[in-house]
């Protein structure tokens, strides 16, 4: 199975200049010709059953702060999971949603290597816009730690 790896992330990022938190995996597949809307398609559809059920009890706990629990429309093209996408390029593609406590961007990267492999990399990026959005993301961070690396390697078992 492929292994995943932790990289490192530079604040200000161009994907959210503003942010203030981010991490990011990255995994090399033999998948190759394999662009940023691809790979973010198969890894918003590689999550495990049991990351679907703790994203349905992360929704029925913040529902009543008022929190926005992701789009669902999964035949518009600008939504990819239950992420809006906010820009695509040819070698990135970042999803994401603002909200009250805090807006998040998931930016999918590819970069061949050498003819037969793919490099695809994410990175999360967090504004935290008060306490609330400072304990929220100090809450999931164990799952989020755990949820990234997990859908990559589903959606890119080789």
């Amino acid at each position: 199975m492929a292994q995943t790896s932790v990289v490192p992330v530079s604040l200000p990022h161009i994907s959210m200049p503003n942010a203030d938190w981010a991490d990011a995996f990255s995994i090399r597949t033999t998948q190759h010709a394999i662009t940023p809307e691809m790979a973010a398609h198969k890894i918003m559809s590689s999550r495990p059953d049991w990351v679907i059920h703790l994203m349905r009890l992360r929704d029925t706990i913040v529902r009543p702060f008022g929190l926005k629990s992701g789009a669902r429309n999964s035949n518009d093209p600008n939504i990819i999971g239950i992420f809006p996408v906010i820009a695509r390029s040819d070698t990135s593609i970042t999803l994401g949603l603002d909200d009250r406590h805090l807006d998040f961007r998931l930016v999918v990267e590819t970069e061949p290597c050498g003819t037969d492999q793919t490099l695809i990399t994410t990175t999360t990026l967090t504004k935290r816009h008060n306490l609330f959005g400072r304990a929220y993301l100090a809450t999931i961070m164990p799952f989020h730690r755990v949820i990234v690396p997990t859908m990559l390697k589903a959606a890119f078992p080789q």
